[in-house]
């Protein structure tokens, strides 16, 4: 029962067509497949998927409406998160799914391939070594603030071609206060 209201929940709150639905419902599938074999997302999180993964990464989507071609980076993505619920929702921009994990990443291209994703290509790779430049960099609690921002301070395309400045989405949580303060030299940064 509850879901099935959570089913409901999502597909209102990120107003998804009946195939986006169920192309997250059949990436959910195939993590749980997966994460028997790998450990792509905590075991413990599982059962709760689509809350603390699908709609955490839908989240973006509340604050980031990307225009039909911008070039998106995920940064460390593990099991395709938020890399994978975001290009479902926006099939117009192209996605980049990084890990330096090759097992993940093997996983993860399977993934795509089974979801028919035309917007994503995978690699295995360390963000140190891409040559490809980018609008955005989203990222899920890959490594701190600081690191990730002198990781990639030359990685941005140049042009702005969405309504706000290109840069970094990161997803991070607990007290961040010592990472900004280090970081505060290096970048400005909003917090949403």
């Amino acid at each position: 029962m509850i879901d099935k209201k959570m089913s409901v929940d999502l597909v209102k709150l990120f107003d998804l067509t009946k195939k986006q639905y169920n192309l997250l419902i059949r990436f959910e599938q195939l993590i749980c497949e997966w994460n028997k074999k790998i450990n792509l997302v905590s075991r413990k999180d599982i059962n709760n998927f689509k809350i603390n993964h699908i709609a955490h990464s839908l989240s973006i989507s509340f604050y980031f409406k990307f225009k039909n071609g911008t070039e998106i980076l995920d940064l460390g993505t593990g099991g395709g998160l938020p890399g994978i619920p975001l290009a479902i929702i926006f099939p117009n921009v192209n996605f980049h799914l990084i890990d330096k994990v090759g097992k993940k990443i093997d996983v993860v291209t399977n993934i795509v391939r089974n979801l028919k994703l035309r917007n994503v290509k995978t690699s295995w790779i360390n963000v140190k070594k891409i040559n490809n430049r980018y609008d955005f960099v989203i990222s899920r609690s890959v490594s701190s603030y600081d690191t990730i921002l002198k990781n990639c301070e030359s990685i941005f395309l140049s042009d702005n071609q969405n309504e706000f400045e290109n840069g970094f989405i990161l997803f991070k949580g607990g007290d961040l206060r010592n990472e900004f303060k280090n970081a505060n030299n290096f970048y400005t940064h909003d917090i949403l």
